[in-house]
């Protein structure tokens, strides 16, 4: 695609305008080899007022919008995912919609069956896998044995429509299957509800049929801000900071493998063939919005007709742990009452 070629450019529209949306919108008009059409909301008055604000057109209906733009993204609650994205697909659109993909796994299954007839590209809002904390991994052979992730957020009314394990576990679930390259075998969970009508603190163990454990803990009522993972693998260790962006790995390598650069050594282990030298690196990684890198991936896979990075599948995976996560919280919540 010439990218200075605006006939050939993906007409772009935003379905909802709430404080994502907004963002949203702000960084598609930043973005070179799209043509960012308009906004559409529920409420015509806010979308009219945002377009004000953006200097952007805004439709009454979804159709106006559909017959301008080749694609929409989609951020609305998560309960009205289904609904717009099949209205979008039968449009014959092209759809990003943020995470998680729907509420219900039949709707999501639906949702890709229509997008794989009609040919379309669905991309999933799952915004970590475009953390440059994860980004910088790319040169390094991921296999992990043990998982321990802790994402902790401060209370916010936004998102509390939906489970804490809908709302930010999912983001570790998804990378968590996008690394370990086996099957789920078991799930354990529990978790709370403490200021919300749902869950509000979880933890589950994911066990795979390649004997990896992931260890899992989300919580929304959290004094301090915190979005880490830590990865055990043979002779490897790396931990990962999704805030700062920042990888930190410690592996064990033949003496006569060791970088050249950017690297600590903490010395030897083992004895005779097995003798390992103990380095430390720390990836280096680029500066990046982490959302506007997810957005150009969308348009590109658009423009390439190629698989995104998170499709409707991938965020299908996702929702499938995280119901069944929560599908045990509950069952452990009924046993508990039982007590009481």
């Amino acid at each position: 695609m010439n990218q200075n070629d605006s006939s050939k450019r993906i007409k772009i529209g935003v379905i909802g305008t709430g404080h994502l949306g907004k963002i949203h919108i702000k960084l598609f008009k930043e973005i070179e080899n799209c043509e960012f059409v308009g906004i559409y909301d529920k409420d015509f008055s806010v979308a009219q007022k945002v377009g004000e604000e953006f200097k952007i057109k805004s439709f009454e209906s979804l159709p106006k919008l559909f017959d301008e733009v080749d694609a929409v993204d989609i951020v609305a609650t998560t309960s009205a995912h289904y609904e717009l994205v099949k209205a979008s697909l039968a449009a014959k659109k092209h759809v990003f919609v943020e995470k998680p993909i729907t509420t219900h796994i039949w709707e999501a299954e639906e949702l890709i069956k229509i997008a794989d007839e009609k040919n379309l590209t669905l991309q999933v809002g799952h915004i970590e896998r475009f953390n440059p904390a994860l980004i910088s991994l790319e040169k390094y052979r991921l296999n992990p044995l043990f998982v321990q992730t802790d994402r902790l957020a401060q209370f916010n009314p936004r998102g509390t429509d939906v489970a804490v394990v809908l709302d930010l576990m999912i983001h570790d679930i998804d990378i968590i299957l996008s690394l370990v390259k086996s099957e789920v075998k078991n799930v354990s969970a529990s978790g709370v509800a403490i200021v919300s009508d749902n869950l509000d603190i979880a933890n589950a163990r994911i066990e795979f049929e390649n004997g990896a454990v992931a260890n899992v803990t989300a919580s929304r009522i959290s004094q301090k801000k915190m979005r880490k993972m830590r990865i055990f693998q043979r002779d490897a260790y790396i931990s990962l900071d999704f805030i700062t962006g920042v990888s930190e790995v410690f592996r064990l390598v033949p003496p006569d493998q060791m970088p050249t650069n950017s690297f600590i050594s903490f010395g030897e282990m083992g004895v005779g063939d097995r003798r390992r030298a103990v380095v430390y690196e720390q990836p280096e990684f680029k500066e990046v919005n982490a959302l506007k890198l997810e957005l150009e991936s969308f348009v590109n896979a658009i423009a390439k007709g190629e698989r995104p990075v998170v499709s409707g599948k991938d965020g299908l995976k996702a929702l499938r742990v995280a119901e069944l996560i929560i599908q045990k919280i509950e069952e452990s919540i009924k046993n508990c009452e039982k007590y009481f």
